[in-house]
């Protein structure tokens, strides 16, 4: 895959094509881009692993971490002594999503792509660190992963809490880019019997499948059931 062609984002408002700060500007591409919270706040609601950069004695490191969008800050979830969580505390971190939607084929290999929806944040990640606002946060990451499970589980202990870090990120520099449609290859080239087009890529969940400890007679709940028919 050596080049991206053909933006396929049009129409845009004023608010999606004006980024909030210069660092995030996409210069690559600025019409695939997108800077309203609207585009940049679905994105992130689908997905579930953000990856995050710091830098580690000069050098960057990029994590992956599992995230939740919180209204308007994303929340990083890790133990307290991910060196993640510890460099990233009170500096500028950089969280990227990605969500792959299919393979671009095209004619040649210069055309060839991947459509895709991707935010990228830049911010300060703050600790959190009162004990209700950190629990609150560690039931919206259950809920991430299965809406409606913390209603049924045990009230988490304060050793819990304490053993699990959670840092904020605002989301007032962010910026989304997207790729979506089929290749866009040279004129000449469309007449070649090659076959091109689009694969899809969906992430979707299997059957549920207990861990063999479940005691006789609890069924698979409601909520764990419908994650079957969930898709990214």
């Amino acid at each position: 895959m050596y080049h991206v062609m053909e933006p396929n984002v049009l129409g845009l408002s004023d608010e999606a094509t004006t980024p909030p700060a210069d660092e995030i500007r996409l210069r690559r591409l600025p019409q695939r881009a997108a800077y309203d919270r609207a585009t940049i706040d679905d994105i992130l609601d689908r997905g579930l692993v953000a990856h995050v950069g710091t830098v580690r004695s000069g050098s960057p490191v990029v994590i992956p971490m599992f995230y939740v969008r919180d209204g308007d800050s994303l929340l990083l979830h890790g133990s307290p002594a991910s060196g993640t969580l510890r460099r990233g505390a009170r500096t500028e971190v950089c969280i990227t999503v990605t969500l792959l939607d299919g393979l671009v084929l095209a004619r040649s290999a210069f055309h060839h792509s991947m459509n895709y929806r991707s935010v990228v944040v830049v911010g300060t990640a703050e600790p959190v660190t009162d004990r209700a606002e950190k629990e609150a946060a560690l039931e919206r990451f259950v809920e991430a992963l299965a809406p409606g499970r913390s209603a049924m589980l045990r009230a988490t202990t304060r050793k819990e809490i304490d053993a699990t870090g959670v840092a904020r990120v605002p989301l007032d520099r962010a910026s989304a880019k997207t790729r979506t449609g089929p290749p866009v290859d040279d004129d000449e080239d469309y007449d070649l019997p090659i076959w091109a087009g689009v694969v899809p890529a969906v992430t979707t969940f299997g059957t549920p499948t207990d861990d063999g400890r479940v005691p006789a007679g609890v069924p698979i709940p409601a909520h764990v059931a419908a994650l079957e028919a969930r898709s990214i």
